[in-house]
């Protein structure tokens, strides 16, 4: 194959993977984090650092505070080095955290990037480590009742809102009904 191809293949293996783990961080979905990362990877989030079984630990179930989480990922920037890439994924993060019952629950959202040493073995790209760099944060206040839907018109079914549990798109992409 030709090397431009060959690139072109593993630049969007590489994407993918970044992509497949933050749904799989949204959702929190063990199976799909630990196709994301290496098993003897290791990760940094400023507040937390460790090996990935210790990630792994931490996201799933994740706080039970935060109620719903939306990862929106930016532009990749991915330098090639045989089996090992470097890549710069910008991220706006949104998390909806419960913080009790005389706060109730607030809409916070953080802009960063993520720095990963991706490496391929046996064919396939995985994370070998992760750092998240904090570019923002904002703290939007109080969250929407959305139990009342949204702009005045009320939602017909359940499967509108969240995503941290029941998500309707796990039901979708297994082919079920939701």
């Amino acid at each position: 194959m030709e090397p431009a191809l060959q690139a072109l293949i593993d630049k969007e293996a590489i994407r993918d993977c970044i992509a497949r783990l933050a749904r799989g961080e949204d959702r929190r979905q063990p199976e799909v984090l630990s196709a994301c990362f290496w098993p003897d990877s290791t990760f940094d989030y400023a507040m937390y650092k460790g090996s990935f079984p210790e990630y792994l630990a931490w996201v799933t179930p994740g706080a039970d505070a935060i109620t719903n989480t939306q990862h929106v990922l930016g532009q990749t920037v991915i330098d090639l080095d045989g089996a090992s890439a470097k890549a710069e994924t910008y991220v706006i993060s949104y998390h909806r955290v419960d913080m009790g019952p005389e706060t109730g629950e607030r809409d916070t959202c953080i802009g960063g990037r993520y720095l990963d040493t991706m490496e391929k073995r046996d064919g396939k790209w995985a994370i070998a480590h992760r750092t998240m760099l904090y570019d923002w944060y904002q703290d939007w206040g109080q969250s929407a009742d959305w139990s009342q839907g949204i702009m005045g018109y009320p939602f017909h079914g359940p499967n509108y809102t969240g995503r941290v549990k029941d998500d309707a798109s796990v039901a979708f992409f297994a082919g079920k009904p939701f």
